[in-house]
């Protein structure tokens, strides 16, 4: 089956999402997709501003009265519940994004040791350790003990961005001195000399405790929703040792079920190690082909096509790799902001969707379309997000005609195009994308086609194309295009 992802939110999502996805899931299905990812559906700091990504309580889904509201962004836990429930009755996935690194919103402060670090090198000591007090007992009284009475404190983080001293409060990084060492996690990306540090309260994985803990958690959340797999934030950040070893336990004792896991490195060979060091357990997201595909989109005609797929995970490691154009963090104002310009769009999809052993993820914007503002220098700035309008089109194309092996001609800086040979029960098609002017290419599909006559399922390209007698033919794309062209009566 060729699977599809939608990423089903974005940054500035309004209105509740659990409902509306169960409006669309019928929709979805109807279009190709086979799985939704979801953002994650914990109670946050934020109350029901919160991304979700802000998480305070894990087990509270949108069911307790905590941080100002039952409900979170997204709604409540029985729409969300329903909204998984209408995702499998459709016959999609559900994928939970799954936010490991960090608490945020502690219920007491608690009198702590802690010193401070140097932002730009986590390892770099300032000044001296010193007592101070911190938000870092949390006892969740909204939920009173249900699902699980363990109570967080200073044992179970490792380090902090808010200190009080003498009530005043001071922000930085600062190194939470406990039983577990005065030093950070050594099992963690080596970026501003160690990253273990990313934001709110960072959860301490030497604690066994807290590993155990985590396990109690995802099996009760698995068990409680019934996703179908977990999309999991921010690994840099955490410790490879528990991730490996929490990541064994789920598939072996709670669901051997998908994980797919963002590891935000734009070089592949890091996302390679890493994925090894998981034992090629999990999928990760290639960020290597979303930023190949952002300067494609910023360098026009001058960006070589022929290294369009190079030294990304598609190439290196297909099977584990997940393929996307854009996120919630590439999107503008955003923490990563690298936002594929609009025109280059609809050639990214192609790339993703009409590739073999590719596992694609489309964009809510990208289906649907967005809008919202955001303050910049004490202005408002609006960003519109147009619908990539051929997308509907490329989903179905992927569904009839992406099968079979691929043969590529990568050999023009501004043209490339690849044939699907297609397999027993689909035809397959040939596929031309430019990033210039009108392009061509002289393709030779099957010695037994002589005669066959192909049309442009894209439409964006009206001439028909007949192949000689050799089963080799012409097929043109469009400047700054692409087209997919497939047999007649097809």
């Amino acid at each position: 089956m060729n699977g599809v992802i939608i990423q089903f939110f974005h940054w500035y999502h309004q209105g509740n999402l659990w409902q509306e996805f169960v409006k669309k899931a019928e929709v979805l299905k109807s279009m190709g997709f086979s799985a939704v990812w979801f953002p994650p559906a914990t109670k946050c700091v934020l109350g029901i501003d919160g991304r979700g990504y802000d998480v305070y309580d894990l087990y509270d889904l949108g069911e307790f009265d905590q941080k100002g509201s039952v409900a979170t962004r997204f709604g409540t836990r029985d729409e969300y519940l329903k909204a998984i429930e209408k995702a499998h009755e459709a016959g999609i996935s559900v994928y939970a994004d799954i936010v490991l690194n960090h608490r945020m919103g502690g219920d007491e402060k608690e009198e702590v040791t802690v010193h401070k670090v140097n932002e730009e090198n986590r390892n770099e000591m300032i000044g001296e350790p010193f007592s101070a007090s911190a938000f870092t007992k949390f006892t969740f009284p909204g939920r009173k003990g249900q699902y699980s009475d363990f109570i967080w404190d200073y044992r179970c983080f490792s380090g902090i961005d808010i200190i009080y001293k003498e009530e005043q409060e001071e922000k930085g990084v600062f190194k939470i001195h406990n039983e577990y060492g005065e030093d950070w996690n050594p099992s963690v990306s080596s970026q501003f000399g160690n990253y273990d540090y990313l934001m709110g309260n960072d959860v301490e994985y030497r604690n066994p405790y807290v590993v155990q803990e985590m396990k109690n958690w995802i099996r009760w959340y698995v068990e409680t929703t019934g996703i179908d797999g977990l999309r999991l934030d921010a690994l840099k950040h955490l410790s490879s040792d528990f991730l490996k070893d929490w990541i064994t336990y789920i598939k072996a004792e709670v669901k051997d079920c998908f994980i797919m896991g963002e590891f935000w490195k734009d070089k592949v060979e890091k996302i390679s190690d890493f994925s090894g060091r998981m034992d090629d357990t999990i999928s990760f997201f290639d960020v290597p082909l979303h930023y190949n595909f952002f300067r494609a989109s910023k360098e026009g005609k001058d960006y070589d096509l022929r290294n369009i797929i190079k030294d990304t995970f598609l190439e290196w490691n297909p099977m584990l790799s997940v393929s996307f154009v854009e996120n919630h963090d590439t999107q503008k104002f955003q923490a990563l902001e690298s936002a594929v310009k609009d025109w280059f769009k609809p050639i990214a999809y192609t790339l993703i969707l009409m590739s073999e052993n590719a596992y694609p993820c489309v964009f809510y914007p990208d289906l649907f379309s967005a809008e919202y503002v955001e303050m910049k220098d004490d202005e408002e700035v609006k960003v519109i997000m147009p619908r990539v309008e051929i997308l509907t089109k490329l989903l179905e194309a992927r569904q009839r005609f992406a099968y079979g092996e691929q043969v590529n001609w990568f050999d023009h800086p501004n043209c490339i195009a690849w044939l699907r040979k297609g397999d027993g029960e689909h035809p397959g098609c040939v596929v031309i994308i430019s990033n210039s002017e009108d392009g061509y290419k002289e393709i030779t599909v099957d010695a037994g086609l002589g005669g066959a006559v192909f049309y442009d399922f894209l439409q964006h390209r009206k001439e028909e194309v007949v192949l000689d007698e050799q089963g080799k033919g012409i097929f043109h794309v469009a400047s700054r295009s692409s087209s997919i062209w497939v047999m007649k009566n097809h």
